[in-house]
């Protein structure tokens, strides 16, 4: 727990160690709000009071002096230092610094909710006793979250769920458009000598066989999650799969046919209102049944999974599943823009969470069919004045390619996969392979997955050889037309959740639109890049 420029790292339940820094004690006494964030207002400071009965962060007091995160987080970054601890006696003297003493047990600890511990490492505390900002500051401009009831940390979406000390809060953060960037966990790592519960062997590392004794090896074992965000799936072929395995180069020598290395982005947490299937490949949507049924099923085997812990209770399973179909998340100010909702546009979380959406809306099995204007968010901007004039009417022009530029050879724009209205996702839960998993595109650190399909298919006869990082849906049907398909993911608050694509292998936006641009040979000029560009950092 970070306590102004105090740190508490409590990741084994009944020790921790205190590191305080040299700076002078007005240091911890102050409070970060995001820039520009209305939530804030009513600033809290952390104290080093006993917590409440039942209570997963320590009491907050009033400060009368908040302090803008600009100019607070980094000066507590700065001071602040956190060490692993462990029982006393466990730890080599020379691991233990000076500047750290270890206080004792206090019968068995309470834990903390580790996504308080990655909030407050950002230099972002919690505002209002267990509620955090509904706003955070991005490389663009800021996003928002907008949630019925305060996003409360007392939710089990935040509570550590498993013997390794993970909670969904440790890879799906508000801010990181309630995903993860690589920026924050390479935070992450620096500040707890890569013992943070995010860098865990078993689906952080690059392979759960690598060495992980000493800072170095650390790093290096958990290269692909610090540099381009990304959590390990081990996935097995299968047992009636269409397709069979037939060489593996795996730089780690792990993946197998029991348990394919695959390597994705965790996908946001926010706006699930507009799914029709969950993740990437698909795997908890098999049965059919609502979206709620499917994120319960989800929140089951990543608790399994991801937190390696027991089965979850209604009650926990429930209030996950309500947390995260409350939530909606949008960009809702843009550095050259401004206010993305004002002077006629319907940009922010607002109008999204009154935006209409059901399975199959603006789709051919609709009596009206398929409209290719999905997003009417902007239109009014193409005439602006004033001072934003120049940075506005790129947005609207942007939308405009979006929605009617079509692709060379066809009569196919953005919104033929894209096309649920004013989100982005594909209304029908349809799963398109772009060629990202393919051999030419492949990084050395990642494997590289030799398959033949043994039974004909429409788009794979038989004997076909396929060479790809990840087959995508193909491991959940068992279909070689199958292999390198993944779901169309929803499109608001992309600014904030960088890097892009289910691997991580577009670092950012502009990186996101020379791909489609080369891959379907769409002939934007440098301004039509610019201006597609500017409207997907505005959702």
């Amino acid at each position: 727990m970070i306590v102004g420029s105090t740190v508490t790292w409590a990741p084994w339940p009944g020790y921790r160690c205190h590191a305080t820094s040299a700076r002078s004690p007005s240091a911890e006494t102050a409070t970060t709000r995001p820039r520009g964030s209305a939530a804030l207002s009513n600033s809290r400071r952390v104290t080093s009071s006993p917590r409440r009965k039942g209570s997963s962060v320590r009491s907050m007091a009033s400060s009368s002096r908040p302090t803008d995160a600009a100019t607070a987080a980094p000066a507590m970054r700065e001071s602040a230092k956190i060490f692993p601890c462990r029982p006393r006696g466990t730890w080599p003297k020379d691991r233990c610094p000076a500047s750290a003493r270890a206080l004792p047990p206090e019968g068995r600890m309470r834990r903390v909710s580790w996504a308080v511990v990655v909030l407050a490492a950002l230099g972002v505390i919690a505002a209002g006793g267990h509620q955090l900002p509904s706003a955070f500051s991005n490389a663009t401009g800021e996003a928002r979250t907008l949630a019925p009831a305060a996003i409360d940390t007392g939710n089990a979406f935040f509570q550590p769920l498993g013997a390794n000390g993970r909670a969904c809060g440790t890879c799906h953060l508000p801010s990181d458009g309630w995903s993860l960037t690589p920026a924050t966990a390479q935070r992450l790592f620096d500040a707890s000598d890569g013992r943070h519960p995010l860098f865990r062997p078993r689906d952080g590392a690059n392979a759960p066989n690598l060495p992980d004794t000493t800072t170095a090896e650390r790093r290096a074992a958990h290269s692909l999650l610090l540099t381009r965000g990304v959590i390990r799936v081990g996935l097995p072929i299968p047992p009636d799969a269409d397709f069979t395995l037939e060489g593996v180069d795996d730089p780690y020598g792990f993946a197998s046919a029991k348990e394919l290395s695959l390597y994705r982005r965790p996908l946001p947490s926010t706006n699930l209102a507009f799914l029709s299937s969950v993740m990437w490949d698909g795997r908890e949507s098999r049965t059919g049944g609502s979206i709620a049924a499917h994120l319960a099923q989800q929140a089951t085997g990543a608790t399994d999974g991801h937190a390696q812990g027991a089965v979850l209770s209604d009650e926990q399973r429930q209030a996950i599943v309500a947390f995260e179909r409350s939530l909606v998340t949008t960009q809702s100010r843009d550095a050259l823009a401004d206010d993305l909702g004002a002077a006629g546009a319907h940009g922010g979380p607002q109008a999204l969470a009154e935006q209409a959406f059901f399975p199959g809306i603006n789709s051919s099995r609709e009596p009206g069919g398929f409209n290719r204007r999905v997003f009417s968010l902007f239109g009014d901007w193409a005439q602006a004045a004033g001072a934003f004039a120049a940075a506005r009417q790129a947005v609207a022009r942007g939308e405009q390619i979006f929605n009617t530029h079509a692709f060379a050879g066809g009569n196919f724009t953005c919104t033929t996969c894209h096309n649920a209205p004013n989100a982005g996702s594909n209304s029908l839960g349809k799963m398109f392979d772009l060629g990202l998993g393919a051999e030419s595109r492949r990084p050395p650190d990642v494997p590289l997955y030799t398959l033949r399909c043994v039974r004909a298919g429409q788009a794979s006869p038989s004997g076909r050889v396929v060479r790809t990082t990840d087959p995508g849906a193909a491991l959940v049907t068992g279909r070689c037309d199958d292999i390198g398909r993944f779901k169309v993911p929803t499109l608001r608050g992309l600014a904030a959740r960088a890097p892009y694509f289910h691997n991580g292998s577009a670092a950012t936006l502009d990186d996101v639109v020379t791909f489609y641009d080369t891959r379907f040979a769409i002939r934007l000029t440098p301004g039509e890049r610019a201006d597609l560009v500017a409207f997907l950092r505005a959702l």
